[in-house]
């Protein structure tokens, strides 16, 4: 099994190559070739699940060269859980562009969007620190095409803000990944790991430096507080398919911090020991707050939605924060329910926004437009969804979150910040459902918009998010107890240091 956690990164590769080189004119063979390829990483994503199902960690070394000298890909729970979520999303997402007619407005569109998985595979499947890096710059990348695709001085200018803030963060990336590589000779995740926790008193502090500079570029990629100012306004400039796929970028920074964490600062990491716990739960609680708050303010559709992803994004780094088995496995629940939920909603914005004509995504009356009850029966559901109402998942997210941190160290907090701004998102959605659908119903005539891009098939690709929710209802025993036992993996690191250090083997005795 070992040798296929390699075709996750190496099918999208090739696939954006020969598109590049050959069908990049030819719009037709490069949907056909794109889409076969999604479905192909479902296949694998889910075989993945499967093996990683069984509790065991299977590491492939690229060239075959041992660890810690070659590259090596791990899957355990987690990231087969993340590769599988990735490719779902991926092929709902590609499938909207193409219906829609996006993948039209550029031709480098399905190479850029396989380069996009490239990275985003190669992020959760990597064990070692310089190729995250790597990894990280690829899926970065290829997101500034995506995000610029379609062209608008708006989506430059929200753009420019963005390529600027990631240009930094890589910077830091780089800084804290030569701390650490200074300190402790590796940067083979599971072999830092080892050395993390042998090195003497003197380098504690550096090596706490190095963590908490590392924790912080993931911090900015998950839109934690302070850094989460970019997150609002490039989701909301950019087209809703791509915002759509952008909400797995985020889950990146949350695994990152949950794999570097667990793995390399966990209980044996000495004075670097859940470092981030010190400073993340204070600054989820305010992204919760500032999400929901946003929510309540936003004049548009997309600005809502936008909004409502950063406050969701707050709820999970908080589960997170408390770093204990039992939030962490309501933090890999809520993971899923969010990716989604988010989707749904830029989707059904989307949707709602093109058939509107002059009013567009307003939060603001206007005449009747096409398919309005199918759009309003979506946008009620991926509202109640995101708020975390009965009877989709959310509700269920966020009571195993409250369930998970309720014996935590400031968990009465915690559980007064997600409840207080539930209840603000749910004002929020009203308050926009009021305007564009109920309030709509006494504007007399039609909406001037000329075309409904996708039309009812559109509808239905938006709708099928939707269904993976209530589908994670159905399934939530199943769901929560491989997010639990995920959880313990994670907390008992054993497995993958020796999944990518077999038999104990040290550098020095690898040489010999």
């Amino acid at each position: 099994m070992n040798a296929w956690l390699i075709a996750p990164v190496i099918l999208p590769a090739i696939t954006a190559a020969l598109i590049l080189m050959f069908m990049r004119h030819r719009l037709t063979l490069s949907r056909v070739s794109a889409i076969a390829v999604c479905l192909a990483l479902v296949g694998f994503g889910a075989a993945l699940l499967g093996h990683a199902a069984t509790g065991q960690v299977e590491s492939y070394a690229l060239g075959n060269w041992i660890a810690p000298f070659g590259i090596v890909l791990v899957l355990d729970r987690l990231s087969a859980l993340m590769i599988l979520l990735t490719s779902v999303l991926a092929l709902i997402v590609l499938i909207y562009a193409i219906v829609t007619g996006l993948d039209r407005r550029g031709w480098h569109f399905h190479p850029l969007f396989q380069f996009q998985l490239l990275g985003l595979n190669g992020a959760f499947l990597t064990g070692d620190l310089f190729n995250l890096f790597v990894f990280f710059e690829v899926l970065l990348i290829a997101s500034y095409g995506l995000m610029l695709h379609g062209q608008g001085a708006a989506r430059l200018k929200a753009g420019v803000q963005y390529v600027i803030i990631n240009l930094v963060g890589s910077t830091l990336f780089l800084v804290a990944i030569g701390i650490l590589y200074g300190v402790t000779g590796t940067l083979n995740m599971a072999d830092m790991a080892g050395r993390i926790a042998e090195a003497p008193a003197g380098d504690q502090a550096l090596i706490k430096t190095g963590g908490l500079l590392l924790i912080s570029v993931f911090a900015l990629k998950a839109a934690l507080v302070p850094m989460h100012f970019w997150l609002p306004r490039t989701y909301a400039m950019t087209s809703a398919a791509m915002a759509a796929l952008f909400g797995i970028m985020t889950k990146v920074g949350t695994y990152s911090i949950i794999r570097t964490t667990t793995l390399m600062f966990g209980s044996d990491a000495q004075a670097s020991a859940w470092a981030p716990a010190e400073w993340m739960l204070p600054a989820s609680l305010v992204t919760i707050i500032l999400g929901y708050v946003g929510v309540m303010g936003a004049k548009g559709l997309r600005d809502l939605v936008a909004f409502a992803v950063l406050g969701s994004m707050g709820t999970l780094l908080a589960a997170v924060a408390v770093f204990q088995p039992d939030a962490m496995g309501a933090a890999i629940y809520y993971v899923i329910h969010s990716t989604l939920a988010g989707a749904a909603l830029f989707l059904i914005a989307d949707l709602i926004a093109s058939r509107r004509g002059d009013h567009g995504d307003a939060l603001s009356p206007g005449p009747r437009f096409a398919d309005v009850e199918k759009l309003s029966a979506l946008f009620f559901l991926g509202a109640i969804a995101m708020v975390g109402l009965p009877p989709l998942s959310g509700f269920i997210g966020k009571l195993l979150i409250l369930d998970g941190v309720r014996d935590a160290m400031g968990g009465y907090v915690i559980w007064a910040v997600i409840l207080i701004t539930s209840v603000l998102g749910l004002l929020g959605f009203a308050r926009a459902g009021s305007g564009i659908f109920w309030k709509s119903a006494a504007v007399d005539g039609f909406s001037n918009a000329r075309a409904q891009p996708g039309g009812t098939l559109a509808i239905a690709v938006a709708a099928s998010f939707i269904a993976f929710l209530a589908l994670s209802v159905v399934l939530a025993g199943p769901l929560v107890d491989y997010a639990n036992a995920t959880a313990t993996q994670l907390f008992a690191p054993q497995a993958y240091i020796e999944a990518v250090l077999p038999f104990g083997v040290s550098p020095e005795e690898a040489a010999r």
